[in-house]
């Protein structure tokens, strides 16, 4: 920090074998659901999960006025394609079929019903607010769903829901301890949404775990094109007191870059006010979007799931994407949604090449993950598995079983890693009071 006292922002993502019958760690199918649900097709590919094939779903928003995660469903697509290329496991091929929940919950709804239509073994790696919408329909087919985003609780309760990461939850929890030695007065500005609902009591369990006092929950549209009053009113909450520097926390999914603009040409009036950011939200394009070291992210915490993007741990997944996805814009390498679906097909195909020859099925799959298989994820993630006895159950997210998150500052406007390793958040949440 600089002599003036200013805000920090906190805001809130060789595989070729003999000819035989293991199965491809991602196929390249994607067939096109309705009109509501849009979907596209891996060139090359066929339909089905006939002898030769395994169909699995990835969804995520599109095209919307809110949220978007269209490098998701993308990256699902291009590992396909690498998979493909290499062969496959066991001679099986993975077809992916994607779709487009639009933001919605009649149609996440409709892409659940899809993916049971089509007999999905798995939906993998994807993101929607409306698990109450999606998940119905899939336990109704016992689907498994592996490697959600984690932005809602329900994630981390449903008996078929295999999270590779903390989600939302782990995240907030684990910025609010960050901020708590570091912040006088926080206001978290988040969603006016069911999701939105959720965050207020995760970013408060990791307060009060530092001894610090509950944000002041600040509603917002989240599809909103300003946020000037939205961000005048966070200053003055953050600024209520003098001899502590206050702290806003955006959450707004991708309006917090357009929240942050209206934040820039507020705060000159509330120099004492900070600023912070939770992972999913700000990623190392929007710093350089946002003016690099001289624009606001600069010194602002980022609470993540995984390592910082030039971590050489990504290297595997930076060789796919240049491989099969090179100029596709939609694949960030950086954006945390890209990176939770290539852990998820990563466990997807350490499911598959564990049943090997025998029968692949939605059945087998949760039966597989359920009897205690370990995922090594190359140091993306601690090492995954789902028996009971591994489950947080005690922190109220009894799908839990990864709770670590990473802790990153940007310095000279590049995102770096403020603490070595990672932070297990179990015990924070634990306390968490989202009843």
């Amino acid at each position: 920090m600089t002599g003036r006292r200013r805000f920090r922002t906190t805001l809130l993502p060789t595989l070729t074998r003999p000819a035989g019958r293991a199965l491809l760690p991602a196929g390249a199918l994607v067939a096109c659901a309705s009109l509501a649900a849009g979907c596209g097709v891996v060139p090359g590919t066929t339909g089905g999960s006939g002898g030769d094939s395994v169909t699995v779903m990835t969804w995520a928003p599109e095209n919307t006025r809110a949220t978007n995660k269209p490098g998701m469903p993308a990256m699902a697509r291009a590992y396909a394609r690498w998979v493909n290329a290499n062969g496959g496991i066991n001679g099986r091929k993975l077809n992916v079929l994607t779709c487009n929940d639009g933001d919605d919950s009649v149609t996440a709804a409709k892409c659940a019903r899809r993916a049971a239509k089509e007999n999905v073994v798995a939906v993998v790696g994807s993101y929607s607010q409306y698990s109450g919408s999606f998940f119905p329909p899939l336990e109704g087919a016992g689907i498994p769903y592996i490697g959600g985003y984690g932005v809602t609780t329900t994630e981390f309760t449903r008996a078929l829901s295999y999270p590779v990461n903390g989600g939302q939850p782990a995240l907030l929890a684990g910025l609010g301890r960050e901020l708590a030695a570091q912040c006088g007065p926080v206001t978290l500005v988040r969603p006016d949404t069911v999701a939105g609902d959720e965050l207020p009591a995760l970013l408060n369990a990791g307060l009060r775990a530092g001894g610090h006092e509950d944000a002041h929950d600040q509603r917002a549209a989240d599809d909103a094109t300003e946020y000037s009053a939205q961000a005048d009113r966070a200053l003055s909450r953050s600024s209520a007191d003098p001899a502590r520097k206050g702290c806003v926390v955006p959450a707004l999914g991708e309006r917090t870059d357009i929240f942050m603009d209206s934040f820039r040409r507020a705060r000159e009036s509330h120099p004492a006010v900070r600023t912070a950011a939770v992972f999913g939200s700000v990623d190392q394009s929007v710093i350089d979007a946002g003016g690099g070291k001289s624009g606001p992210y600069e010194g602002a915490y980022v609470t993540g799931w995984y390592p910082v993007a030039s971590d050489p741990r990504w290297n595997g997944m930076k060789k796919v994407i240049n491989e099969q996805a090179f100029g596709d814009n939609r694949i960030d390498p950086e954006d945390a949604g890209v990176q939770t679906t290539w852990v998820a097909y990563t466990v997807l195909r350490a499911v598959l090449e564990k049943i090997g020859d025998g029968e692949v099925s939605a059945r087998t799959v949760r039966r597989t993950l359920d009897r205690g298989l370990t995922v090594h994820t190359g140091g993306l993630t601690p090492p995954l598995r789902w028996r009971t006895s591994d489950l947080l159950a005690s922190s109220g997210f009894a799908r839990l079983v990864n709770a670590d998150v990473t802790q990153q500052v940007v310095r000279q406007g590049r995102l770096v890693p403020a603490t070595k390793g990672f932070t297990d958040m179990a015990k924070t949440l634990e306390n968490a009071d989202t009843d």
